[in-house]
């Protein structure tokens, strides 16, 4: 469930605000761009800064603009289970299909707490549910015996690892049934290779079109056309992290003039000296995709 490509979407503010006309302009790209489904208010969304009016507004415009067969995965995941839990509701409430839930930040929970949290939200949805494994930025791991007794809960379908390990993920395809989704774009391919099933993609807010046939060739078994895609898209992948997520993808978004660059604090826009790396790496990757026919 979940699967294919899925787009963590940048949150475009403008004047400290949410920009709603940025909002609609985006979701038009990623949707033209034939995405399979589209991640509001996740890490790259600056989900911590976002009130619950904002998470609304945004999760709301997301579902009005969603087109046939795609899908909208709210964030809702906090350090706090109630919090969660609430959240997880007004995502239903709003219309979304399914939560995305983060690992709980600063406290440090052990496994067992992790396993309690999960399934005590889990208890109070009927919404699909998928994990997010990301300890760099939570500073705690969801270990491959606790997905996998989370994987047991009938509303827990996937999980996005972005724990960095491919034996982790090959550990998750071996002994779960649960869809497994890269939270890496550098290590999608890799990972469908070991039984990963798609991506919630970063740079998708940029190229969702040739991610996304990526994909589509990988699963059809032409491999060496989604090695080819991979590779030209590389440098990008690499560059959207130059500085923290989302500092790249907004400032790349406002130079297509999708959005404005514009985060909130405690992010700020990238250096000028990445703004200018990043814009040849933008030129290069733009260059090297219009060779391909992604039609």
């Amino acid at each position: 469930m979940f699967d294919g490509i899925s787009v963590a979407m940048a949150t475009p503010f403008r004047d400290g605000k949410l920009d709603e006309e940025g909002i609609e302009r985006l979701l038009a790209h990623l949707h033209e761009g034939r995405v399979d489904g589209v991640v509001p208010a996740g890490c790259t969304g600056e989900a911590a800064t976002l009130t619950l009016a904002e998470r609304e507004t945004l999760v709301r415009a997301c579902v009005r603009s969603r087109r046939p067969g795609s899908f909208v995965l709210a964030g809702a995941g906090t350090n706090a289970t109630e919090t969660t839990k609430q959240l997880v509701e007004r995502a239903a409430e709003w219309g979304a299909d399914g939560v995305l839930l983060i690992t709980p930040y600063y406290n440090k929970p052990t496994q067992s707490g992790l396993l309690a949290h999960f399934r005590e939200i889990a208890k109070r949805t009927s919404l699909p549910i998928m994990l997010y494994n990301v300890p760099g930025r939570t500073g705690v791991r969801l270990e491959p015996e606790t997905i996998a007794r989370l994987g047991e809960v009938e509303n827990i379908v996937a999980v996005k690892e972005a724990c960095g390990s491919l034996d982790q993920v090959s550990e998750l395809c071996r002994t779960t049934s649960l869809s497994i989704l890269s939270g890496d774009d550098s290590l999608t391919l890799p990972m469908l290779a070991v039984g990963a099933t798609g991506v919630v993609s970063v740079a998708g807010n940029l190229h969702p079109r040739a991610l996304g046939e990526m994909i589509r060739a990988h699963t059809a078994g032409r491999v060496d056309r989604a090695r080819e895609i991979h590779q030209r898209l590389l440098p990008l992948f690499k560059g959207l992290f130059l500085e923290s997520n989302p500092g790249p993808v907004k400032n790349l978004l406002a130079r297509r003039g999708l959005i404005a660059d514009a985060l909130r604090l405690p992010l700020v826009p990238v250096e000028p000296e990445t703004a200018d790396r990043l814009a040849k790496v933008a030129e290069e990757v733009e260059r090297s995709l219009g060779e391909l026919d992604l039609s």
